[in-house]
């Protein structure tokens, strides 16, 4: 069984055909622009989070650790976590994105199949995420809560049983994405 990445679980939100087109065809889409910028992004934040005080998550004395894999053979599930924070007797996930919006209901997917993924790994609680959005620092606290991560299992099951029964999901219905699509050349019906 092809383990269902926690970066597909965000796309799933965002536009489910990403997914399917990634998993049934392993077809590698081609990044666009803004995916190299986040990159990018990502790596310099990287560079200066480790300066940084843990103020800004409450979560002072916690160790941190950067871009840490989990993979969970039961689940299905598996993902690189930017940044994970290990405090006492509990943990933390947090995200960066090259956004300038509010975190989406596709951040909170992810976000909380990160969270699924360290409790599982650490054996303690994770009631805690963040998003930091990298063009102005500001930090974002989402709670991975029961029924974000219901969301979570109830997607997990909608992805395999589309790849499974190789069923088309529906394109996302906010247009302006698809402009910006690593698949676009995919969408016939869209195009």
């Amino acid at each position: 069984m092809t383990a269902i990445l926690a970066t597909d679980l965000k796309q799933w939100a965002y536009c489910p055909r990403i997914v399917y087109y990634r998993l049934t065809m392993g077809a590698p889409g081609k990044p666009t622009y803004k995916m190299e910028e986040g990159r990018r992004a990502q790596e310099a934040v990287e560079s200066l989070e480790v300066r940084r005080t843990m103020r800004q998550y409450g979560f002072d004395g916690a160790r941190r650790r950067f871009g840490v894999w989990i993979a969970d053979d039961d689940l299905g599930l598996a993902g690189r976590i930017d940044l994970l924070l290990e405090g006492e007797g509990e943990a933390a996930v947090v995200e960066f994105k090259l956004t300038a919006g509010e975190p989406g209901e596709n951040h909170r997917a992810q976000l909380t199949a990160y969270a699924l993924l360290a409790e599982l790994r650490l054996g303690c609680p994770v009631r805690r995420g963040f998003v930091v959005r990298i063009p102005d620092g500001r930090v974002f606290e989402l709670e991975p809560g029961e029924a974000e991560r219901a969301g979570v299992l109830d997607a997990i099951g909608a992805i395999r049983k589309a790849v499974e029964g190789e069923e088309l999901p529906g394109a996302t219905v906010v247009r302006g994405r698809c402009l910006e699509c690593e698949y676009q050349n995919f969408c016939g019906d869209i195009w």
